[in-house]
């Protein structure tokens, strides 16, 4: 794919991240998680992870980038949760816990993810990964 090509595809979704519509904003949240490392998108995912007006937009687009499963798609979400007013850091949370929490083999990938992040270079992003760490290694802990 050229990158004209690849422009003309992702430009209705950039331009849809600022739709009045919440699905308008939740859509183009989960069409560009897939493609989070072009550092234009990044900083439309990370905006989109702090939705003001709707925190269905948040949560569909956390819930697409750690669909991801990569430390990329979580860095961002740690990222916007370290920022996060009460409400958004509430859908971040049930977003992880959606994505990342419906097994033990989750449990055993997010701490996974969560410990390369332990140590980012982001203070904020790093404390995040070691607060959803630290229940994760507890011996108590339970997954569904």
């Amino acid at each position: 794919m050229t990158r004209s090509e690849f422009d003309d595809e992702l430009t209705p979704y950039l331009q849809g991240s600022t739709s009045a519509s919440w699905s308008v904003r939740a859509a183009s949240g989960r069409r560009l998680a897939a493609v989070a490392e072009i550092p234009e998108v990044a900083e439309v995912l990370h905006r989109l992870l702090l939705d003001g007006r709707d925190t269905f937009v948040t949560q569909e687009t956390a819930e697409a980038l750690l669909g991801r499963w990569d430390v990329l798609g979580l860095r961002m979400v740690l990222a916007a949760l370290a920022s996060a007013d009460d409400d958004a850091g509430d859908q971040l949370d049930a977003a992880i816990l959606n994505v990342c929490g419906q097994s033990a083999e989750d449990g055993e990938r997010l701490a996974a993810l969560c410990s390369a992040l332990t140590s980012d270079a982001d203070n904020a992003v790093s404390r995040e990964a070691r607060r959803i760490l630290e229940p994760l290694r507890s011996p108590d802990h339970y997954s569904p």
